[in-house]
């Protein structure tokens, strides 16, 4: 809202900062908490759904912002984002709940305390104990960047998936170039270049949940529990798709072709930015499940500054090279990365096993598995015997019921402490509803 009302440039630049690193929040703790809420099995079609935000907004934004920055300025268009945007928050805050586990269990044990004058503890802050402002800051701000620089498997791909994320908006400033100077477009209908690329992104969507079953087929092969790697499928269809739609473009986008065939160029690139994103995002939450959020903050932080920094030479390097050869210079990029994808999935599994955080993260997974074919569960009832009962059901989906040990003597704070324990990212083993009752 205040970059629609700013009359500088510093303003304007200053509030475009906040807006963006307040912003960016949702695209690096989304893929924690999808992997909070779904299990591996659903986790795939919840990412696809959640790819339509940042795959087709950058696509479907210049249909609508061009024809309103056109006819009512670029005062409106930033007003219109902040109206979306403030919808939207009022929405979130009002109707998405808290999802981390560890929290929900604490919230749980201190409502228990509070209705029955015991004190409730959770496990994993019974273990951890106090947690200081620098352990703090150092697993929010500095584990990320140290998943980034020393695990090849998200360094690799998040720089992958910086190449395509910077390619998608060097398209913002291209395609004004392409369709506006050299074909004469008004910005507008200049917009409408980018239905090319929205087609493609549809397209992909659909593929991708289509594509679901190959993934429960792996998981019935599998025992239940199908590898990382086989995330990798239609990142490996992607990763062709994406040279195709560019060199396509690069090649095709001169006055003298027709304006539909640079425009059709835009569905491949879409279909393969689409599948490469989904595909990418779904092996790295698999592969680092406990550290999904850090992981997914390095390869958010990486792909947002390739996307802030690609559309400022963009102009420049059109200028030098023509629109030929400086748009297919990301098409090599792109090129270059198609046997990333095809790698991982043949050594992924080997080179996980020689990284510390992956094999951790795997190592985890095996416990709560072995758990979830060892433990029976458990149901805990309260003295009152009324709707302050805590049951903790196991389905069918269930890999690893949570285990509640209660211990009870005098009046202590050790004597009437009750331990819950429960795999962090695993909030489908939790009984939602019964652990943010009453609170």
């Amino acid at each position: 809202a205040g970059c629609a009302g700013v009359n500088n440039i510093g303003s304007l630049l200053v509030l475009r900062f906040f807006a963006g690193s307040f912003g960016s929040s949702p695209f690096t703790n989304a893929g924690g908490v999808i992997s909070d809420i779904f299990s591996a099995q659903e986790r795939g079609r919840a990412i696809t759904i959640f790819s339509l935000a940042p795959c087709l907004g950058p696509a479907i934004g210049p249909l609508v912002g061009g024809f309103l920055g056109e006819n009512e300025g670029w005062r409106w268009v930033q007003g219109l984002l902040a109206i979306f945007a403030g919808v939207l928050w009022i929405l979130g805050s009002l109707v998405v709940p808290e999802t981390y586990a560890p929290v929900l269990l604490r919230r749980r044990a201190e409502t228990l305390s509070k209705r029955t004058g015991m004190v409730y503890q959770t496990k994993f802050d019974a273990e951890r104990g106090p947690v200081s402002a620098k352990q703090m800051v150092s697993t929010v701000l500095v584990r990320p960047w140290i998943l980034l620089f020393t695990e090849p498997i998200v360094l690799l791909l998040s720089i992958y998936i910086a190449i395509i994320y910077g390619t998608l908006y060097l398209l913002f400033a291209a395609f004004p170039i392409v369709f506006q100077v050299h074909r004469g477009w008004s910005e507008g209908v200049g917009g409408l270049a980018f239905l090319g690329v929205a087609v493609g992104m549809f397209a992909a969507i659909g593929f991708s949940l289509y594509s679901h079953k190959w993934y429960t087929a792996s998981a019935a092969k599998n025992g239940g529990f199908a590898p990382p790697e086989s995330r990798l499928v239609i990142g490996m269809v992607g990763s062709i798709a994406l040279p195709i739609g560019m060199f396509w473009f690069a090649w095709t986008n001169g006055p003298s072709v027709h304006w539909i065939s640079p425009i059709m160029a835009g569905a491949p690139f879409g279909f393969g930015l689409t599948t490469v994103f989904l595909s990418v995002t779904n092996y790295l939450i698999d592969a680092y499940v406990i550290y999904a959020a850090s992981v997914l903050a390095a390869n958010t932080v990486l792909r947002s500054l390739f996307g802030a920094a690609f559309p400022l030479f963009t102009r420049y390097m059109y200028n030098r090279l023509g629109i030929h050869w400086a748009s297919s210079i990301p098409a090599f990029l792109a090129l270059a990365c198609v046997p990333l994808p095809f790698f991982f999935y043949k050594f992924g599994a080997r080179i996980r096993a020689k990284c510390k955080y992956a094999a951790a993260a795997e190592q985890a997974v095996k416990m709560f598995l072995a758990k979830a074919a060892a433990t029976t569960v458990t149901e805990v009832g309260s003295n009152s015997g009324s709707e302050d009962d805590v049951d903790i059901e196991k389905t069918a989906e269930v890999k690893d019921p949570i285990e509640l040990t209660r211990a009870k003597t005098n009046d202590t704070v050790k004597d009437t402490a009750a331990i819950y324990e429960a795999g962090p990212y695993d909030i489908d083993r939790v009984n939602t509803k019964n652990s943010v009752s009453g609170i």
